[in-house]
């Protein structure tokens, strides 16, 4: 799999997610930003689990992807987190991500890897990025495909 391209294509995925009226469109990179505009999603580190099936069959990448909101309001900050962070709904992080997985049996991510999951949201909490503070959390996401592309 290449990394650069899988980054890409989650971040495009992301964009899918549509917030409460009043919000600003989730922006998104499929890197770690200079700067963010809030609501904003990006792909951070990735660790790379090489050989997970003999021959170079099949790699894990383990995102961890971060999601930033404004804290003009600390409640209304954290209702917009908590509706990104949600199973389900037209704002969800997880269902607009992994429904790039594509049809039973398809490839994930316009082909560029057999699989994709969402697994977990983890430090919900204050992060400072670039000297502004900002609510956030991160995503933890496992794709898998073949180590010999």
């Amino acid at each position: 799999m290449q990394i650069s391209a899988v980054r890409d294509a989650i971040a495009a995925a992301a964009r899918a997610v549509v917030l409460p009226a009043g919000i600003p469109r989730l922006t998104c990179t499929g890197y770690t930003p200079d700067s963010v505009t809030e609501p904003h999603f990006f792909v951070g580190e990735v660790e790379v689990t090489y050989d997970r099936t003999m021959g170079r069959g099949l790699d894990q990448l383990d995102f961890t992807c971060r999601v930033l909101v404004g804290r003009q309001d600390d409640r209304a900050g954290q209702r917009v987190l908590d509706a990104l962070l949600s199973g389900g709904g037209p704002a969800s992080l997880k269902a607009a991500i992994e429904a790039a997985r594509g049809a039973p049996g398809q490839p994930a991510l316009g082909g560029l890897a057999d699989d994709l999951h969402v697994m977990r949201v983890q430090g919900y909490r204050w992060y400072e990025h670039q000297g502004t503070t900002y609510v956030g959390a991160e995503l933890v996401i496992k794709v898998i495909g073949s180590g010999s592309t």
